[in-house]
């Protein structure tokens, strides 16, 4: 195993909390979760801190949230929310932490998971699936940028995707020395 953490990237939808606990139990590392975090910082959850203080106000605490996790973040599990990737003083602090995977999936399925929850603020619209693709094209290009590693999470449950990414980490490891 990697001294460097193992960073989820993704769109909602994708699993990277479901696959961050997998990680966490397969590897015993600690896990972070910056949702979670800006979440308790507020004492909010996410739709009430986008619903009260807006979207920007959001990323900028997520920013500080990652400058916070830099020094303590060291060989752990950092699970990101999908809009991580818009600020690009995040993407560098992201590739400080450590491998950067991204837990993708065809469009439909994310959607599909995505809106079994109700509380995905960018998708309070008249039309979220058009909302969805819009933002799944606008992102996918800043995953495809930051990521060391891309999963399909279509058609595996979340312990093989833990498996997958423990797996082609170590190929990384063996590959770097």
């Amino acid at each position: 195993m990697t001294s460097r953490s193992i960073v989820l990237i993704g769109m909602m939808g994708a699993g990277k909390s479901s696959v961050g606990r997998c990680l966490q139990r397969r590897a015993g590392l600690t896990r972070f979760d910056t949702d979670k975090i800006v979440s308790s910082k507020f004492g909010l959850s996410i739709s009430e801190i986008f619903s009260m203080h807006g979207e920007s106000r959001f990323r900028e605490v997520e920013t500080q949230v990652l400058v916070e996790l830099a020094p303590k973040a060291f060989g752990a599990i950092v699970v990101t929310g999908g809009g991580i990737v818009l600020r690009e003083e995040n993407v560098g602090l992201l590739k400080q932490l450590g491998t950067i995977v991204w837990l993708d999936a065809d469009e439909e399925t994310l959607f599909e998971r995505a809106s079994r929850r109700s509380n995905r603020p960018l998708l309070q619209t008249e039309d979220p699936r058009t909302t969805f693709s819009e933002i799944s094209r606008a992102r996918a290009p800043l995953y495809a940028k930051v990521a060391d590693i891309r999963i399909d999470t279509s058609a595996l449950t979340h312990d093989e995707v833990a498996d997958v990414i423990l797996r082609k980490i170590e190929e990384l490891v063996t590959t770097r020395k």
